[in-house]
């Protein structure tokens, strides 16, 4: 009875082995590589932004909001929850309000003793750190 299991173990592995064919091969996607690694080497490359400061706000409503502030001075993280799922607001440049869509907004800086954000659901309100 404990042969059964041996012996069928050793006839897959003979049927693996047998399906191998010996030949090699070399597949070759796209033009020359050579020519893709140059210009991959010269592309500019940016970072995205670390994160400046993280500050938790309490709004009018009560309601405790997560923002991280990012380096760029252009875009923030939006977190309702302490571990819940962030959103990316963005500004076209530093010093405007940042915005997101589904309904968010943040206006202020991370020095402000209090910024302004509006979340979906809720009227933009004055929050403070």
């Amino acid at each position: 009875m404990t042969r059964k299991p041996q012996i069928a173990a050793l006839l897959a592995a003979t049927a693996l082995v047998a399906g191998c064919n010996k030949e090699s091969h070399t597949i070759v996607a796209g033009g020359d590589p050579t020519d893709e690694a140059s210009n991959t080497a010269n592309a500019p490359v940016a970072l995205p932004p670390t994160i400046a400061s993280s500050k938790i706000y309490r709004c009018a409503d009560n309601k405790v909001i997560y923002v991280d502030w990012l380096s760029d001075n252009k875009s923030a993280n939006i977190r309702t929850e302490r571990t819940g799922s962030l959103t990316q607001v963005t500004a076209a440049e530093a010093g405007k309000p940042m915005t997101a869509a589904g309904g968010y907004e943040l206006s202020g800086s991370p020095d402000a003793g209090s910024v302004k954000i509006a979340i979906p659901g809720h009227p933009s309100q004055s929050c403070k750190a």
